[in-house]
């Protein structure tokens, strides 16, 4: 194959990958853009005073995700990982469509809901199908890439919020998201399947045209339709391998307690109800409150930059032990800022130093448990389990994430302010316990060392070595 066609597969690889990770954005708009729109909805049906519906608002979209990370397993072995992004594109426009004209709270809810659906399923579909289409070399930057879109779509979407907030426009908040939507749909027409799932599947001479298409030489070609036919011979054997082998147990078990550790930093109360924490800080106008949001986004997606450079660095332990700490410490000093910052009127030193503590708390959580997370739960799973154990993960992270979502502005009036932010700096502190006790430091190990640790027993801990 010549330099022409080389580059030509090279460039085919780079669209194809940018177009699937477009879902990522998406995953970031639809989870960010409530943050923002919460107030004015409230405001429209009158809501003033109901946490509990106040707090399904914002939950409604983690709901269908955990049902959409659970099915999506399904869905994209039957239907292929292309098709089940075609289908998120489609619930994408339709939940953002819905949410836009939206006649009462009751429709509005079932929207996000039914747009979470379309979040589970990408999230899982995504990843898979730019591990599966990319070349080695750039599979790690592009995945990680798709993990940018996230924060970024995150950023969007309180830039979004912001400009509609001088208008109250919360309609054009939800409904402007149908137009990236409508790109994904498109985009994931023209990109070919995977060509491992369509060898799966025994379509072996389409599997083949679409390597021929994606890979810069007849060796290449052939020598990944080889692996892929290895790679086939091991069947997923995830539930009878669950209920058989405690040593497997322990992995999925790890798995569930990674993701419930990233979800009890507190991150996603912080990215969904930006500005109402902004608000507690002391920053009483709107324009304020939105701005402080841009500004959470902003410092999210640049630090997400310092987990790509260091992962395989620094290793994995040593970045989630000081990303939990300045968690912990931004919460606790959050805590004590609150009582403070309530009891004064104009903006004061005490206020400023609040927003640098939400930053720093951004800061900690995109460098260590929000990749981190994703990262080891791929790497502690057997192969022959290893669909099933993702998928158990993921469906725990929603699950949390729905829980913790719903009930953040019931324990607010439980506890008070000062005293719920205490509370999330001791289950940061308690992270730490756990991350010395259990978590295993993988880097720079073979899948297959990891896996043969877990076999025989080893602690989790010392999989990794």
């Amino acid at each position: 194959m010549g330099s022409e066609e080389r580059s030509s597969a090279n460039k085919t690889v780079i669209i194809v990958c940018l177009l699937a990770a477009i879902a990522g954005l998406m995953f970031g708009l639809d989870t960010g853009v409530i943050s923002g729109a919460k107030q004015f909805v409230v405001k429209e049906f009158g809501l003033e005073g109901q946490v509990g519906l106040q707090g399904w608002l914002v939950a409604s979209l983690t709901v269908g995700a955990a049902i959409g990370a659970v099915l999506a397993g399904w869905i994209s072995f039957r239907l292929g990982r292309k098709y089940s992004l075609l289908l998120a594109a489609v619930i994408f426009v339709t939940g953002s469509l819905i949410s836009a004209f939206a006649p009462n709270i009751s429709v509005l809810i079932f929207a996000r809901a039914f747009i979470g659906l379309a979040v589970g399923i990408a999230s899982y579909a995504t990843p898979l199908y730019l591990a599966e289409i990319a070349p080695e070399k750039i599979r790690g930057s592009m995945i990680s890439f798709y993990q940018l879109l996230i924060t970024t779509g995150l950023l969007l979407a309180y830039l979004s919020d912001t400009y509609f907030s001088y208008w109250e426009a919360w309609r054009w908040m939800l409904g402007v998201v149908v137009f990236p939507a409508i790109i994904l749909f498109f985009g994931v027409i023209f990109v070919p399947r995977s060509p491992r799932w369509l060898a799966s599947k025994g379509r072996n001479s389409e599997a083949l045209a679409v390597l021929r298409k994606i890979r810069p030489s007849e060796d290449e070609v052939q020598g990944e339709f080889g692996e892929i036919q290895e790679g086939l011979k091991i069947t997923q054997k995830g539930w009878s391998l669950f209920k058989s082998n405690g040593n497997f147990r322990r992995s999925v078990g790890l798995g569930m307690l990674l993701q419930i550790m990233q979800q009890v930093t507190g991150i996603n109360i912080i990215l969904y109800f930006a500005p109402e924490i902004i608000k507690m800080a002391g920053f009483s106008s709107v324009e304020e409150q939105m701005w402080g949001s841009v500004l959470v986004g902003l410092i999210n997606v640049l630090a997400t930059f310092i987990a790509i450079s260091v992962v395989d660095k620094w290793g994995r332990r040593p970045i989630l032990f000081l990303g939990y700490a300045i968690m912990a410490f931004s919460m606790a000093v959050l805590a004590v800022l609150m009582n403070k910052v309530v009891a004064s009127d104009t903006l004061s030193f005490m206020h400023y130093l609040s927003l640098v503590m939400l930053a720093l708390f951004i800061i900690g959580f995109a460098m260590s448990a929000g990749p981190l997370a994703w990262v080891l739960c791929s790497e502690i799973q057997p192969l022959q389990g290893r669909d099933f154990g993702v998928t158990v993960s993921t469906a725990t992270n929603w699950i949390m994430n729905m829980i913790l979502t719903a009930s953040f502005l019931s324990l607010i009036a439980a506890l008070g302010q000062a005293n719920t932010f205490w509370f999330y700096a001791l289950l940061n502190i308690i992270c730490i316990v756990l991350i010395w006790f259990f978590v295993p430091e993988t880097k720079g190990i073979s899948l297959e060392k990891i896996e043969a640790n877990l076999m025989s027993g080893k602690k989790l801990r010392d999989i990794g070595r």
